[in-house]
């Protein structure tokens, strides 16, 4: 029997042969190997089914999963975290790439720091060629040993491009990919399908223990025409691209988009073990965070952008760092430095 791996990898696909083979061989040409990489193909109608049963035949650690039909981006992340094996679980896009020390830096993060529960690296941006376009330092208070401040900066720091207090550009927090203790996110709920479903599981990880982020541009968001914020800009078009369902305005009116997310943020206060007092604090800094965007009054957009400034990200120019040089399978690829 196959010794079970340390750590699984979950990369869910659709159509996403244009980067998928970069992104495949950033993961399997990392310095820590001790893991298994479990694709889960979303029924794609391009190339990537190709791509991934040829990867599969050359490495023993991937397992190729092609899924029936599009069951939707969020059923696709929760089904690969099912069929992990590992004690520490990390999703992986289709097209994003991962400097090779990332998970070595990350797993000894966590064995370092036992209260954490989530570990990862600086976000740069890249755009469809690999040239870096965009670093940014990590925003957020989540290594506060206290859950109030972790839920707070979860609230109120993590803009990205589309929102419409500031524009931070194309890159935000994305915790979403980091390494995570299976143990941890078991405890949560499992990725839904409204508005910002993404932020809302974070969130309730960071009630559970504080992040650790490597002070180092390790982690490659790739930004293109064709990701999903880009393809699909509208509130209802991002949730049905999380769940097809999520197209019937019937049964999913706008309203109850909304209200499912603001629920998830509830959901999760009332499901974390807090102390009374810390619970408190919690829904209070969802109060001012929910006064601040329902209504945009003068006294609510100065408080907001208070916290803005407070907790602003710190974007820098691109880094000097060869995106060709520390990335495994870019030699000869022709990406950019800068």
């Amino acid at each position: 029997m196959d010794s079970i791996p340390r750590l699984s990898i979950g990369l869910a696909v659709y159509n996403g042969e244009k980067y998928l083979a970069e992104s495949l061989d950033a993961v399997l040409g990392q310095t820590y190997e001790d893991f298994e990489l479990i694709i889960s193909d979303n029924a794609s109608t391009d190339g990537t089914a190709e791509i991934c049963r040829r990867y599969e035949k050359d490495d023993s650690r991937i397992r190729y999963v092609r899924q029936p039909r599009n069951i939707g981006a969020a059923p696709n992340h929760n089904f690969l975290f099912q069929q992990s094996r590992g004690e520490l679980f990390k999703w992986a896009a289709a097209d994003d790439l991962y400097a090779r020390d990332l998970l070595q830096r990350c797993v000894d993060a966590l064995d370092e720091y036992r209260d954490v529960v989530l570990a990862h690296c600086w976000t740069a941006a890249i755009d469809d060629t690999g040239n870096v376009t965009q670093a940014l330092e990590y925003p957020l208070a989540t290594d506060s040993p206290r859950a109030p401040e972790r839920f707070r900066s979860t609230l109120f720091m993590n803009r990205g491009g589309n929102d419409h207090v500031s524009d931070y550009g194309v890159i935000r927090a994305d915790d979403m990919y980091g390494v995570i203790r299976a143990n941890v996110l078991r405890r949560v709920a499992p990725h839904d399908s409204y508005y910002y479903a993404d932020r809302t599981i974070m969130t309730e990880i960071a009630l559970l223990g504080p992040f650790h982020q490597h002070p180092d541009w390790l982690y490659f968001r790739r930004d293109h025409s064709d990701r999903a914020q880009h393809a699909h800009p509208t509130l209802r078009g991002r949730c049905a691209n999380l769940d097809p369902r999520r197209a019937d305005r019937l049964r999913h009116p706008t309203a109850r988009l909304l209200a499912e997310y603001i629920w998830g943020y509830v959901a999760a206060i009332r499901r974390a073990p807090l102390s009374a007092a810390d619970r408190q604090e919690c829904y209070r800094h969802l109060t001012q965070w929910l006064a601040t965007r329902a209504a945009p009054t003068a006294a609510g957009w100065a408080f907001r952008r208070s916290v803005v400034r407070e907790g602003a990200p710190t974007f820098t120019a691109p880094p000097l760092v060869s995106v060709e040089e520390v990335v495994a399978g870019q030699e000869g690829r022709g990406s950019g430095s800068r």
